[in-house]
């Protein structure tokens, strides 16, 4: 239990009324999970605004009201706090009330479109063949050392981030690897959020429909290097064209890792393989599990950290020729007529183009690559004929299908996604509303030694459709249909 003076130091505070000698015992910024000893956090969220729930959490009998705006009556007896910025404010106490994890531990945050989940991943396992102890939340999942506890969103809330460092610094927990989504900057989810390092892994077009336009986007991938502190270290992708733009005004040491320029981290890829990739990494040969150039670069950023953390660059090494990615990236598996099916989790153009690219160049002439691929629904429109593009100049058959619809109509993601096939691309193209049936259409076209690409979902578990989660499982459908069809 804390007091709401202490848990209050970092705070943008305006002005307070009443007494600020207040037992907390737990924050929220949901006015259902109010109740005696309970602060209750007026958040301006994306659907509705906290402060619309101020007398829902009064009658709830909240410890202490913080808001950006008081209401018209005060309660008397219950403590206002009126602050600046409500979000930053529920960060820095979220923060303060769990005893500050995130300082008692070497907390590393990777940012970028694509390639987040597969770095905390490797990290995670890198780290922990080290010996350490070690936690790491994911789009896939958060993890105590090998405790799983399932996630929710890429980067938690910044009471549930602070709830989950606390649970690592308990659990002997002294590293831990995180992502840091631009939802998560732009809703200061780590606010009071202390990093030893951060890693930028690249930037494309993804989430315009949040951000509104690239350059937002942009801005709110760099405010993550713009808040580590001096004594952090920031290690950025210097193939990315805005890499050096993530790092313009951070405090951080500045580091960098690239394929194709001379920097502090290189490598150089001699093979990309179906089995892995062979790499020289700083005058050192190594093969690794991983397949395709994208995996290349999270390879040498897991790296880059590990030597920046004062690991011996040979042993890092070798621990990462033996690390599997992530789930639902590049996820094969082989049928018994040979042929090849890859779940993997490309959901935006970038990532479509560099999986496919990769499939390009492992494939021999004569394999054909089917696509199927699917966008998701309420998200960013402007990039489904870019992705059905896409699709079709790197694929010999394309099926476009649903991904999550959520609460708009299939068919119309459908149309968006039409309007980017080519005429020259009709023929090869086909649209499967249903993902299974678009599924077993794939299967049914290819023939022995071909390859199949199912993107978009990669390890989720379900489709979400008008609100309602449905177990759908790619990986799991693709292998019964190979066995239905005898393939």
């Amino acid at each position: 239990m804390q007091v709401l003076q202490n848990i209050l130091q970092n705070v943008n505070v305006r002005s307070t009324h009443g007494t600020l000698d207040v037992p907390v015992q737990a924050i929220t910024f949901d006015s259902r999970q109010v109740r005696d000893g309970v602060l209750f956090v007026a958040v301006r969220g994306v659907q509705a605004d906290g402060h619309a729930f101020i007398q829902k959490a009064e009658e709830a009998h909240a410890a202490a009201i913080v808001c950006e705006e008081l209401p018209q009556e005060l309660q008397p007896g219950l403590t206002y706090v009126q602050v600046k910025d409500s979000a930053e404010a529920l960060g820095q106490m979220a923060s303060a009330f769990y005893g500050h994890p995130s300082r008692q531990l070497q907390l590393i945050g990777v940012t970028g479109t694509n390639g987040k989940t597969t770095s905390v991943t490797l990290l995670h396992k890198l780290f922990r063949e080290l010996g350490y102890h070690v936690g790491m939340i994911s789009t896939v999942q958060n993890q105590i050392d090998e405790e799983v506890i399932p996630s929710t969103h890429t980067t938690p809330d910044a009471v549930k981030l602070n709830e989950l460092l606390a649970q690592m610094v308990k659990a002997g927990c002294t590293h831990a690897f995180m992502e840091v989504s631009s939802h998560a900057m732009v809703q200061h989810r780590v606010a009071g959020i202390t990093f030893a390092g951060g890693v930028f892994t690249n930037i494309t077009h993804d989430h315009l429909d949040y951000h509104g336009s690239f350059e937002e986007y942009i801005k709110a991938k760099k405010a993550f290097f713009d808040m580590l502190p001096k004594n952090a270290f920031a290690l950025v992708n210097a193939d990315d064209k805005r890499g050096q733009v993530m790092v313009q005004n951070t405090k951080a040491s500045v580091h960098f890792y690239a394929l194709r320029k001379a920097v502090e981290f290189k490598a150089r890829i001699i093979d990309n393989t179906i089995q892995g990739l062979h790499l020289e990494v700083d005058g050192h040969e190594i093969w690794a599990k991983l397949i395709g150039s994208f995996n290349a670069y999270n390879l040498l950023a897991a790296y880059g950290v590990a030597v920046l953390q004062g690991e011996d660059p040979t042993e890092a090494l070798t621990v990462l020729s033996s690390l599997s990615s992530a789930a639902g990236r590049f996820d094969y598996i082989v049928s018994d007529s040979q042929i090849t099916g890859i779940v993997d989790y490309a959901h935006t153009p970038d990532a479509l183009e560099n999986v496919l690219n990769t499939i390009q160049q492992i494939r021999n002439p004569n394999q054909k690559v089917i696509t199927l691929v699917g966008c998701g629904g309420n998200r960013d429109a402007a990039k489904r004929p870019v992705m059905a593009d896409i699709a079709c100049r790197l694929s010999d058959k394309v099926i476009l299908t649903s991904d999550n619809p959520r609460f708009e109509e299939p068919q119309a993601i459908l149309e968006d996604m039409q309007k980017g096939v080519k005429p020259l691309d009709f023929k090869k193209t086909l649209s499967v509303l249903d993902r299974k049936e678009a599924i077993k259409t794939a299967c049914m076209l290819a023939e022995p030694n071909d390859i199949i690409l199912v993107a978009g979902k990669g390890h989720e578990t379900y489709q979400e459709i008008k609100g309602v989660k449905y177990d759908f499982d790619d990986k799991q459908v693709l292998s019964e249909m190979f066995r239905q069809l005898g393939k």
